[in-house]
């Protein structure tokens, strides 16, 4: 039986959180966690592939005007497609969740793919 994947990924995205240094953790208040089963054809229209699992959304921390009224950035992780990655593992999964989490809070905090990769997070 499938497992909650939205309750699954909420408390791993929680725990990787929480296990942040201070600073990073402070860094990353601002940014909204959002869980979606698959991207949504606006999101394809954009040019990802349909078995995307996850995409940061926003200007990063470097980039932020604290002045504006920009929507929050935000993070969405894709549920059934990291699902399917780990083969209906729930252990996969989390650390899958995991990886994937922290590739795009990456992006908040102003890394390129290339520092991603570096910190084992592509």
């Amino acid at each position: 039986m499938k497992p909650d994947l939205h309750r699954l990924a909420a408390d791993t995205v929680a725990r990787v959180r929480s296990r942040l240094p201070a600073e990073l953790r402070s860094a990353s208040e601002p940014v909204v966690t959002l869980y979606q089963t698959v991207p949504d054809p606006t999101v394809l229209e954009q040019g990802f592939e349909s078995d995307l699992l996850g995409l940061f959304e926003g200007a990063n921390r470097l980039e932020a005007d604290p002045h504006a009224s920009d929507p929050p950035p935000r993070i969405i992780l894709y549920l059934d497609n990291l699902w399917d990655l780990a083969e209906g593992d729930p252990e996969i999964f989390s650390e899958e969740v995991r990886t994937t989490y922290l590739h795009e809070l990456g992006h908040f905090l102003g890394f390129d793919e290339d520092d991603l990769t570096l910190r084992d997070l592509d």
